[in-house]
């Protein structure tokens, strides 16, 4: 299947470019493959290509109630593309741009959502919630607007960038932001985050958290649940 051949290209750029961007002279063919790969785990729109991604092939033909099934890990499809996102903007916004995030008040209530944490620590009921409340046109939009600030981020980042670390101020700016809550199973990211320099942020994060952690979780899901009924609203671009 094409995602699987696109899967098995975002592997390989994977070790590519993180081979290649440490060292200063092939520190730019290493972010151009690492443009590519963020590339792919977002909609094609981000990139202005006409080139399907992997994200833009979950959507595909993608079924509402498929979207919503929630899997032995307690998680569901658009529960992994909201968390994702939500981690995304907090890495490259907060601590690589030292910006605001695309996830504010508006947002939100764009989103139609309670929550404002990445979700690590949701219960069951709290997924079906979301699976059930969330604006799935405006996760796509949100997403959208993520990669491209994120897009362009990775684009001015030099050389030098790369070994800069996260310092404990813009760690600091996570909990009022809302991006984790005071549990467990959430609190521990901001340790996890503030043990990490630039690189280390574009290696998992920006990059094979999407793919490894859930996208592939989320193809099993589709590959098994996804049966012939009503098309999700918002289809794929």
């Amino acid at each position: 299947m094409e995602y699987r051949t696109k899967l098995k290209l975002f592997s390989d750029n994977q070790q590519k470019w993180t081979s290649l961007i440490g060292k200063k002279e092939t520190f730019v063919e290493g972010k151009n493959i690492l443009l590519e790969n963020h590339s792919l785990v977002h909609e094609k729109k981000v990139y202005k290509t006409d080139n399907e991604t992997i994200y833009d092939l979950l959507w595909e033909n993608l079924k509402l109630e498929t979207c919503k099934i929630i899997s032995k890990q307690g998680v569901s499809i658009l529960w992994s593309i909201w968390h994702t996102t939500r981690i995304e903007d907090l890495i490259s916004n907060l601590l690589i741009g030292g910006k605001e995030t695309i996830f504010n008040k508006e947002m939100q209530s764009r989103l139609n959502i309670n929550i404002t944490d990445v979700g690590n620590s949701m219960t069951k009921s709290e997924v079906e919630l979301l699976n059930d409340t969330i604006n799935i046109e405006a996760l796509r939009e949100y997403r959208v607007e993520v990669g491209t600030s994120t897009r362009k981020i990775l684009e001015s980042l030099e050389y030098n960038d790369l070994k800069v670390k996260v310092k404990p101020e813009q760690i600091e700016k996570i909990v009022p932001n809302g991006g984790v809550v005071n549990d467990p199973n959430s609190i521990w990211l901001l340790d996890y985050w503030g043990t990490k320099n630039i690189l280390g942020l574009l290696k998992v994060p920006i990059t094979s958290h999407h793919t490894t952690y859930h996208f592939i979780p989320c193809f099993s899901i589709k590959e098994k649940y996804n049966k012939p009924s009503s098309l999700v609203a918002v289809t794929t671009s």
